[in-house]
């Protein structure tokens, strides 16, 4: 998981044959090292034809997702841990180095209260068994600390290490994300600090989800603290253009928050590896 990737929601949140095609056309036209792959109806993937147009394109991949109400592993454990092994091997038969998201829980997942200690419980316990199996096969398992707003379990870096280190898998990972660090951490580069041990990978999304360089996100401060590291992982650009209504619901996105992906990538794709070329991450 190394390089300069792309979430493939800048074409379609809808991993068909078509929707595939499209992405992975678009990722190779912006010269794409990997994509990120939305897994959210991992029972409709051709995991073949993916495979074979990764391979023809020469472009890794790695998936990501969030779980569904049925299979949240703070209330349904058991569920969680079928969903996230269905979900790791299709990861594995389309040849992707990952599964990575919320994969604790949903987006949109809150109780309204603080976390309490058996929904604590349940998610490691979810959490060893799909790192497990992502072992078995040959998968790197990741968790991404999300805002306030999306999820009520694990919204830091350093929540998301004291998970880590409770299951105590060594397949398993950090994912940090800009957007939600810039609502979540004491300043970004504390977040990165707190993750250092086990962040692999990272979203580069703007505080607002749309051109990264025309919003609040402190690129200096998250580089630099990147750079300071040594961080030798995955840089995902993450931007959210057109959602279907129910990952809109999620992510609680009710307006454009770009003109176009065009106005994305022409613009945000060059102000993030040219960050990243100065401060010698690419």
């Amino acid at each position: 998981m190394q390089g300069f990737g792309v979430h493939t929601s800048m074409w379609t949140m809808n991993w068909n044959r078509e929707g595939a095609e499209r992405a992975i056309a678009g990722a190779v036209h912006y010269k794409m090292d990997f994509i990120e792959i939305a897994l959210l109806t991992p029972e409709k993937v051709d995991t073949q034809h993916t495979r074979a147009l990764l391979d023809a394109n020469n472009l890794r991949a790695v998936c990501s997702l969030g779980l569904p109400e049925g299979k949240w592993p703070s209330v349904h454990p058991d569920a969680a841990i079928d969903h996230l092994r269905f979900a790791l091997d299709k990861t594995a038969e389309m040849g992707c180095e990952a599964l990575t998201g919320v994969t604790y829980g949903g987006i949109g997942q809150r109780t309204g209260v603080y976390p309490t200690r058996d929904e604590y419980d349940n998610i490691a316990r979810a959490l060893e068994a799909a790192a497990k199996h992502a072992k078995s096969r040959g998968v790197l398992f990741g968790i991404e600390p999300v805002n306030r707003y999306e999820n009520h379990l694990l919204n830091t870096g350093r929540q998301a290490r004291e998970m880590i280190e409770r299951v105590g898998a060594d397949n398993m990972f950090i994912h940090l994300d800009t957007y939600h660090m810039n609502i979540e951490e004491k300043g970004a580069g504390n977040g990165i600090l707190d993750a250092r041990d086990y962040i692999k990978y990272i979203h580069l999304s703007e505080s607002d989800r749309g051109t990264p360089g025309w919003g609040t996100c402190d690129w200096d401060e998250i580089y630099a603290t990147l750079a300071a590291i040594g961080f030798k992982g995955g840089l995902a650009m993450e931007s959210f253009i057109n959602m279907p209504p129910e990952v809109a619901f999620g992510l609680a996105v009710w307006r454009p928050v770009a003109k176009d992906f065009e106005e994305v990538m022409n613009n945000g794709l060059p102000f993030l590896r040219g960050k990243a070329r100065q401060y010698g991450l690419i």
